[in-house]
């Protein structure tokens, strides 16, 4: 079973749809015991990451998250915002502490296209070994929505987008898997997506 996170800024319900079509067995759920019960975890995020770090905190699904995925390594797939909040921290908040899963921090868009980068972009597949990404050509659009991405200089990067300049757009290592692109959103290759993390 997926434990899709509820904090109260996820698209959870578009992601728990998807899933269902999909005949994978996921609960929209923010209990502690649910979590802990839990195969795959499955975080999504719509929205500010100052008020998702505290949603976290204050449900205490912060140091759950940690113990699920650091220590019992089940594997974690975070989705826009929900892939940041995988990172140690971002520039829309310094002094926010995110889950540290990956070794990065977020970062505003610097480029001269109009942000938040919003509608479909082609991706390139770098890892083609990558599991996530198994019977996805390479160049394949996906739907984005966001203002921050990733360090581009982080290893484990599996896709890039150019949108002014190349930005990480997915990230895996180990157990530990982001999107900054919306499956749930993005169709026939968005619904593979998942159905390869569910397959994992």
């Amino acid at each position: 079973m997926i434990a899709i996170i509820d904090y109260g800024m996820g698209n959870s319900s578009s992601v728990k749809k998807a899933l269902d079509f999909l005949n994978i067995k996921s609960k929209i759920t923010s209990s502690i015991k649910t979590i802990k019960l839990a195969d795959k975890i499955l975080l999504p995020g719509v929205g500010a990451y100052t008020d998702a770090i505290d949603a976290l905190h204050n449900l205490n699904i912060f140091d759950e998250l940690k113990e699920k995925v650091l220590i019992n390594k089940s594997p974690i797939l975070g989705i826009c915002l929900g892939m940041q909040l995988l990172a140690n921290s971002s520039e829309e908040s310094e002094d926010k502490k995110g889950l540290s899963f990956i070794d990065t921090k977020c970062k505003k868009f610097t480029c001269d296209l109009k942000i938040p980068h919003v509608g479909w972009n082609d991706i390139d597949i770098l890892k083609t070994d990558s599991p996530l990404f198994k019977n996805i050509p390479n160049h394949s659009d996906f739907y984005f929505a966001h203002s921050y991405h990733f360090d581009t200089n982080i290893n484990e990067k599996t896709t890039v987008v150019d949108y002014g300049y190349k930005f990480t757009s997915s990230y895996e290592k180990d157990n530990i898997f982001g999107l900054q692109f919306h499956p749930e959103k993005s169709q026939k290759y968005g619904l593979e997506i998942l159905k390869n993390f569910g397959n994992l």
